[in-house]
């Protein structure tokens, strides 16, 4: 009696380690896609199917390919930038995945870098801006309640000192703008605008279609043309989020157009990050706001190569 009952124990734990290992098969999920953006350890990735959180941990491995064989070396998280083409496999399903390893390839990693360094000096500026505003801020709330007679003062102070910063943020769009005007050798042989629904930056299926027949005619010049990016946001939100929004967009489309459709590096102009300037129709409407939600991507080709009907 004894025997059969140890007998059936095991045959039923047996059954549940089964089970258990079979629950944990089914949870791995392998994807790949580009980072368009990094929160602390998650990183959300654009994959073929959507958008999907990748959350790396302590035991994560982020490795790269060395050589032909099959070797990998590990490197630090820190290469995980927006930008960045990846493989990664881990657990969750097609939202949330927490990786037990990324791959990825060093061509990969400097075009990631490459797109970073385009956008971060109006990052830099508008960090700048925000760390001044901060101090004010905290100042005038001092002074509010230290002194309730002097809000409305207080108030008038923090004011003026918001506009200051909003004239700060508007002379780097101004000086973007500029530098994309004085392309004056160049003249637009084809423009394609991305919009966007609020607070979104990802690349539709029909905008991804249209920039990769936009990519294809500017790589057969194969000299003389760059493709301008500028990406914008409307009034809805604050000057920070508006700010890093159309930051990220312009980083989705210089990533697409980099890595998807073979433009060369250098065929690029700086992408500008233009947050709430240059609206294109009022903030005041529903249609005017979406149409400021936007991307504008131009091809410039040199005079002298397009007169010559090339």
């Amino acid at each position: 009696m004894t025997s059969r009952r140890i007998g059936f124990s095991v045959s039923l734990l047996a059954m549940c380690l089964l089970m258990v290992g079979s629950a944990h098969a089914s949870d791995k999920v392998k994807g790949k896609g580009v980072i368009t953006l990094r929160t602390g350890d998650a990183l959300t990735v654009e994959t073929d199917e959507g958008t999907t959180t990748v959350t790396v941990t302590s035991d994560t491995k982020v490795q790269h390919p060395i050589g032909l064989g099959a070797r990998k070396k590990q490197v630090g998280q820190e290469v995980l930038i927006p930008g960045l083409r990846l493989k990664y496999e881990g657990t969750g399903d097609e939202n949330q995945v927490t990786a037990d390893t990324i791959t990825f390839d060093q061509d990969d990693l400097s075009l990631a870098k490459v797109i970073q360094a385009g956008l971060n000096p109006t990052a830099q500026q508008q960090a700048k801006n925000m760390t001044t505003y901060q101090a004010n801020k905290a100042q005038t709330d001092a002074e509010i309640a230290a002194n309730r007679a002097a809000l409305a003062e207080a108030i008038a102070v923090s004011q003026q000192e918001i506009a200051a910063n909003q004239a700060s943020i508007d002379e780097v769009a101004k000086s973007t703008s500029k530098r994309f005007s004085e392309l004056g050798d160049f003249v637009v042989k084809d423009a394609h605008t991305v919009y966007y629904a609020t607070g979104d930056y990802g690349i539709s299926a029909e905008d991804r279609q249209e920039l990769a027949k936009l990519a294809k005619k500017a790589v057969a010049y194969e000299k003389g043309y760059v493709i301008q990016v500028a990406a914008y946001a409307d009034s809805v939100g604050n000057l920070t989020s508006n700010q890093l929004l159309s930051k990220e967009r312009a980083q989705a489309v210089v990533a697409y157009l980099l890595q998807d459709c073979s433009v060369p590096v250098g065929r690029i102009v700086s992408p500008g990050a233009m947050g709430e300037s240059n609206p294109a129709a009022s903030n005041e409407t529903t249609s005017g706001r979406s149409e400021n939600r936007r991307a504008e991507v131009t091809l410039l080709v040199n005079k002298g190569i397009a007169g010559s009907g090339n």
